[in-house]
């Protein structure tokens, strides 16, 4: 059996050890959800998404799930807007941290802390 990585192993994967600053990007999650299954997230980064200066990819990740890796997005200048929504699982309460890597190879960070009053993920924390 493999051990799940730390939330800080999971980002170095996606970072490949470089700095990662806090600032510009702005996590959207409900800080107190009933049920895990189905929470709502979106992750704005700031930035002009011109062709010189603009969000490459945003990675998000979590601290308990039994998969740290949650998603990674592809932008570029012609996504018009450095935003993204989508619908995650938490199996806990628990951190969520989205980092997004910009054109000129900068790494920013955001983080909630999410409290989850019914789990998901039940199964697979078994």
């Amino acid at each position: 059996m493999t051990t799940r990585p730390t939330l800080a192993e999971a980002v170095r994967g996606f970072t490949g050890n470089r700095d990662v600053r806090p600032g510009r990007v702005k996590l959207d999650v409900p800080p107190l959800v009933e049920n895990g299954n189905a929470v709502g997230i979106t992750v704005t980064v700031e930035s002009p998404m011109s062709a010189n200066d603009h969000v490459r990819r945003i990675g998000l990740f979590n601290e308990k799930n039994p998969q740290a890796d949650i998603a990674v997005f592809h932008l570029g200048p012609r996504a018009g807007r450095a935003r993204i929504s989508t619908r995650i699982r938490l199996a806990s309460s628990q951190t969520v941290m989205a980092v997004a890597e910009m054109s000129d190879g900068s790494l920013w960070f955001g983080e909630a802390q999410v409290i989850v009053t019914l789990a998901a993920c039940i199964e697979d924390l078994l």
